[in-house]
C-alpha cells in the first residue's frame, strides 16, 4: 500500500521549453530530502499544456532520474478514455510504478461513466493506479461507493482525495480504506486526513519544503501528533499561499525565489500577480523551513 510523502512535481520551463537540468536538479534534492515519492505530469506539472512528446519526455526524464529509488506514479489521465489508455501503457513501459487517472474533465461523467472509464483502463493496461478526484477543476465528484466498485474491478492501489471534505474522506476510509491508500490532494487537510484515515499526501508543497512535509506525515503515522501538529501549523500559511492564485502559479514562483527553477509558467496560466509574490516572498521568509534558503537566494543574487 502506498504511503507517506509524494511530490506532484512542477516541470521547469525556460524560454517555453523544458529546462531538463533544472528538472533533473529538482528531482535529486528531492530524493535527498527523503520524500517517498514522485508523481509528475500531473496538474501541478502543468500537463494539459505540454503536447504529448513533452508529457512522454518529463516521464521519462523523472523515471530515469529517480532510478528505482522511490515509486514514480505517471500521471495518465484525460478526458478521453482512449487516450488514457495510451498514455497509461506507455507509462507502465517506461518504467513507471503506477499510473494516476484523473476523473474525466469538462465532459462532466456520470458515476456509472466514471467507474466504467476507470475500469476499461485497467482492462487495457494491466497496472497498478492511483484514481484523482479534484472536482473544483473536474466539475464532478467521486462518491465513496463509486470508489468501492472501482476498487473491486480495477487494481486502485491509492485515491489522491481533494474533495476538500473531511467527511467524505472517512466515507473513502469506511469504504475503501482496508484496500487502497486514502491520499491526502491538500496539503492544508493533509494532517486532519492522517487523522481520519489516510495514508499520507500527494504535495505541492512538497516541491519547496520536502523535508517538513516529510517530517510531518511520518511523525503523524507515527502517532506522535504533538509534533506532526507543530509542523502542519508551521507550513500552514504557506501551504495556503500555494494557492493565492491557480496552481502551480505560486509553487513555481516559490521554487524560483528559492533557487529551484525558473517562475516560468504557458499559457493560459500568466505569472503571478506582483502584489502577490511579494506576499508569497515574506511567507517564504517567516516560514522556518524556507527561510534560510531564501535568504540564501537572495543573498545570492545581490
Amino acid at each position: 500500500m502506498l504511503e507517506g510523502t509524494f511530490v506532484a512535481v512542477i516541470t521547469p520551463f525556460a524560454d517555453e521549453k523544458i529546462d531538463e537540468p533544472a528538472l533533473g536538479r529538482l528531482i535529486d534534492w528531492l530524493l535527498a530530502e527523503g520524500v517517498d515519492g514522485l508523481v509528475p505530469c500531473g496538474t501541478t506539472g502543468e500537463t494539459p499544456s505540454l503536447t504529448d512528446t513533452e508529457w512522454q519526455r518529463v516521464a521519462a526524464l523523472v523515471i530515469e532520474r529517480t532510478a528505482g529509488r522511490v515509486p514514480v506514479i505517471v500521471g495518465t489521465g484525460t478526458n478521453s478514455t482512449a487516450v488514457s489508455i495510451t498514455r497509461t501503457r506507455i507509462a507502465r513501459e517506461l518504467g513507471a510504478t503506477a499510473a494516476m487517472v484523473v476523473t474525466p474533465y469538462y465532459n462532466k461523467p456520470q458515476q456509472e461513466g466514471l467507474l466504467r472509464h476507470v475500469v476499461a483502463i485497467a482492462d487495457a493496461v494491466d497496472f497498478p493506479l492511483v484514481v484523482y478526484n479534484v472536482p473544483s477543476r473536474t466539475g464532478v465528484n467521486l462518491a465513496p461507493e463509486t470508489a468501492r466498485r472501482m476498487v473491486e474491478q480495477a487494481p486502485v492501489v491509492a485515491i489522491k482525495e481533494s474533495s476538500g471534505s473531511l467527511d467524505q474522506v472517512s466515507e473513502l476510509v469506511l469504504a475503501v480504506g482496508d484496500r487502497c491508500a486514502i491520499l491526502s490532494g491538500d496539503d492544508s487537510l493533509t494532517l486532519p486526513i492522517l487523522a481520519v484515515g489516510g495514508r499520507g499526501v500527494i504535495s505541492v508543497l512538497a516541491n519547496i519544503a520536502p523535508a517538513a512535509m516529510v517530517a510531518m506525515v511520518r511523525a503523524a503515522l507515527g502517532g506522535d501528533l504533538e509534533r506532526a501538529r507543530q509542523l502542519h501549523l508551521e507550513l500552514f500559511p504557506l501551504a495556503r499561499a500555494l494557492f493565492i492564485e491557480t496552481n502551480p502559479v505560486p509553487v513555481k514562483a516559490a521554487a524560483e525565489l528559492l533557487g529551484l527553477c525558473r517562475a516560468e509558467v504557458r499559457l493560459p496560466l500568466s505569472p503571478l500577480n506582483p502584489v502577490h509574490r511579494e506576499r508569497l516572498q515574506a511567507i517564504l521568509a517567516s516560514c522556518p523551513h524556507t527561510a534560510e534558503r531564501l535568504a540564501r537566494t537572495v543573498g545570492e543574487a545581490a
